[in-house]
């Protein structure tokens, strides 16, 4: 029986790394199928994105763990809010989260968006990339799952390195999705 893979998605993105992850459950139906898409407001432009793929919605407040259950495991993508610890707790290392950093660089509250990519030119990185890792009780602290990386052009501003990553989370979100579903079902 697949497993069933919430995704819970934020209230300004556009949900490409939901949309990332649809794509890849729809490759491969039978490792992993999409259980709900849960947003904090309905104003989210990626609720829109995910009812034209049929994928069950739903609109949660802070207490994420209502609109979950059921679900296997959790993919936040584009989330901001910090997840309550029992809603962790409800899903142990089976909540994942992706990063536009190289964590433990440039992470933590209120790192997100083109503010992530400017911190990385600001200190004179000459690599970032993204990284997927569980959600523990903190922002970006939790065990790290897989990174990928990209170099640091002399010529990049926040918008282009953040389309380089972009490009790299999009493959990496769904992998890492994948080899940990894979993993504990050999446990």
């Amino acid at each position: 029986m697949p497993t069933k893979v919430a995704i819970v998605v934020g209230t300004k993105g556009r949900g490409s790394n939901m949309v990332a992850l649809l794509s890849a459950m729809g490759r491969r139906p039978e490792v992993a199928v999409p259980y709900v898409v849960v947003a904090p407001s309905a104003e989210s432009p990626a609720l829109a994105v995910a009812r034209t793929t049929g994928v069950r919605t739903t609109i949660s407040g802070v207490d994420l763990r209502g609109a979950l259950e059921g679900a296997d495991y959790v993919c936040l993508a584009g989330y901001l809010r910090l997840v309550p610890p029992e809603t962790v707790a409800a899903f142990p290392n089976r909540m994942l989260n992706i990063h536009p950093s190289l964590l433990p660089a440039h992470g933590g509250q209120g790192m997100y968006g083109l503010r992530v990519h400017q911190a990385v030119l600001d200190a004179g990185e000459t690599v970032s990339g993204c990284t997927v890792h569980l959600v523990d009780e903190a922002y970006d602290r939790g065990e790290i799952l897989l990174r990928r990386e990209c170099p640091v052009l002399p010529d990049d501003t926040a918008e282009t390195l953040a389309a380089r990553v972009l490009t790299l989370e999009h493959e990496a979100y769904p992998t890492a999705l994948f080899d940990l579903i894979e993993a504990d079902a050999h446990h």
